[in-house]
């Protein structure tokens, strides 16, 4: 387990972080959201050693991470770092080289990563030819090339369409489930529900939610509920105890404020045929926009 105790970081008389801690367990993606400025960028920095902590902690299956952990690690910055001029599949093969791997072994990766993200095509290219959403997944295929134990992704969805988004999804799904503990940040909050397991929220540098995104459900959960009927539910206006939310024909969303969801489903009832009767989950857009 990939774990971060207290810790806090300043850039002059500013705290950009202010002692953070959580977890990224082995075989999860943690998604790490945050507005901009609210210190993503430089908590994942710091993992990977780009930066130094003030105070606290970073430790990888119990031992403080120190620059002889780090290259097991696999990193994509948000900012794209590659090298233009050199062609693809020759630049994934050479970063694999560095990370210590022989040349057949660097090879074979880079063939197997370039075909997982459907790049194939492409690896006779400069880095320069392709694309943004190619050179984007060029970034991830450089990340994973050596393997990583720990993945650490700043915006890896930045820039692609929704099919490459599916594509990249695809593939950290399968280093997830060998086991690999993946932090990843993104702004694209419908990307990150359904891909990740666990939730950081970070605002102005320190962490004001956590937990499995059914746990962050429950917690920022309001008794909220959509009733679908037959004819006209304008009815629901007129029961005591209830906040209509939003009312169009036969549907109705409501927040009980003193009656039970069963008052609710009596009077429906009541009334004729109840088609729908289901409670109404918060987004994760929702819980970033009260957490953040």
């Amino acid at each position: 387990m990939l774990t971060v105790t207290s810790i806090s970081r300043t850039f002059g008389e500013k705290w950009v972080l202010d002692d953070v801690s959580f977890d990224v367990r082995p075989g999860r993606m943690t998604g790490f959201l945050g507005a901009n400025g609210a210190g993503k960028t430089t908590m994942m920095r710091i993992i990977l050693g780009v930066l130094a902590a003030h105070r606290g902690t970073v430790t990888w299956q119990g031992v403080p991470v120190t620059a002889s952990t780090r290259p097991s690690f696999g990193y994509m910055p948000e900012e794209r770092g590659l090298y233009p001029k050199m062609k693809v599949a020759e630049q994934i093969t050479w970063l694999g080289r560095l990370h210590g791997m022989d040349r057949a072994t660097a090879q074979r990766n880079t063939d197997l990563l370039l075909s997982e993200l459907d790049l194939t095509e492409r690896a006779g290219d400069k880095l320069e030819a392709l694309s943004l959403g190619n050179q984007q997944r060029v970034q991830i295929a450089a990340a994973l090339v050596h393997e990583p134990e720990v993945l650490v992704l700043d915006e890896p969805f930045s820039g692609l369409d929704p099919i490459a988004v599916d594509t990249v999804l695809d593939v950290l799904r399968k280093r997830a489930a060998n086991g690999v503990p993946v932090l990843f940040s993104s702004h694209q909050l419908a990307v990150v529900e359904q891909l990740c397991d666990d939730v950081v929220i970070i605002s102005g540098g320190a962490i004001t939610a956590s937990g499995t995104r059914d746990e962050l459900r429950a917690q920022y959960a309001t008794p909220r509920f959509e009733l679908v009927v037959e004819s006209d539910a304008g009815w629901v206006r007129d029961v005591p105890g209830i906040e209509v939310v939003e009312l169009d024909g036969p549907r109705v969303v409501f927040d009980l404020t003193s009656a039970s969801d069963q008052q609710v489903l009596r009077a429906a009832l009541d009334r004729g045929a109840v088609r729908s009767f289901t409670p109404v989950v918060p987004t994760l857009g929702e819980i970033f926009k009260e957490a953040a």
